[in-house]
């Protein structure tokens, strides 16, 4: 084993525990993390030639803080050399290597280039409503505008023709906007659909409804809206 670093050592007798690991500790509980990395595994790069990878594991729970705490690629890198609490919560040292931005971001890019976020998103689902965590009562239905660049000075001097305008108050703004169910009781988010912008709300409200109906027991489930 590893000898302990004096910041571990400290870190380990601390008197107390701060909101963040308590947190922390919630979501190692209640990820279903085996089923996440199953369906991560076939697509992770297996390290052979040059620098081996970071575990997979340790990466899906990077990937996850970076999302609970919407942090950018390099943030989450400091936060990594900053914060114990973050570093094991990850399976990561501050005597070993810890990811850099570009590897964050590359395993971003992996999820998304392998349509694995929405395969994450719904295991969550389908887990939580296993467990008899999922509702049986009302849905609001909220929207939120992606913005995108509306400026033609690129290479085919067109915008994105997947984006369009829409007028929010007295301004207009260009994107997609992403259609959100959220239960009325516990606040967690359980479908969303996304759009060009100019489409509305209500349109979407049919898709908007979880699947998966079970016992509700709220606790726990209110954190788990940092998932998406």
């Amino acid at each position: 084993m590893d000898q302990m670093s004096f910041s571990e050592a400290e870190f380990q007798h601390k008197k107390r525990k701060t909101r963040r690991e308590k947190f922390l500790e919630r979501m190692d509980a209640l990820i279903p993390w085996s089923k996440l990395e199953a369906c991560i595994t076939p697509s992770y790069p297996k390290g052979k030639g040059g620098r081996p990878s970071y575990p997979m594991s340790a990466m899906l729970r990077v990937h996850c803080m970076q999302l609970f705490y919407n942090l950018s690629d390099p943030a989450m890198e400091d936060a990594l050399y900053e914060i114990e609490s973050m570093r094991r919560f990850a399976g990561l040292r501050l005597s070993g290597p810890l990811p850099d931005e570009t590897t964050i971001l590359n395993f971003r890019c992996l999820l998304e280039n392998n349509d694995l976020c929405e395969v994450i998103f719904q295991t969550i689902n389908q887990h939580l409503a296993e467990q008899g965590f999922f509702l049986k009562e009302g849905t609001i239905v909220d929207a939120s505008i992606i913005e995108a660049l509306s400026s033609t000075k690129n290479k085919t001097g067109k915008r994105d023709p997947e984006m369009h305008q829409t007028k929010k108050g007295n301004q207009w703004y260009f994107g997609m906007k992403m259609h959100i169910g959220v239960d009325d009781v516990s606040g967690a988010i359980h479908s969303l659909e996304t759009t060009a912008a100019n489409v509305h709300d209500i349109t979407q409200t049919d898709k908007l409804r979880p699947t998966m109906m079970k016992q509700r027991m709220s606790w726990l489930i209110k954190p788990m809206i940092a998932l998406t």
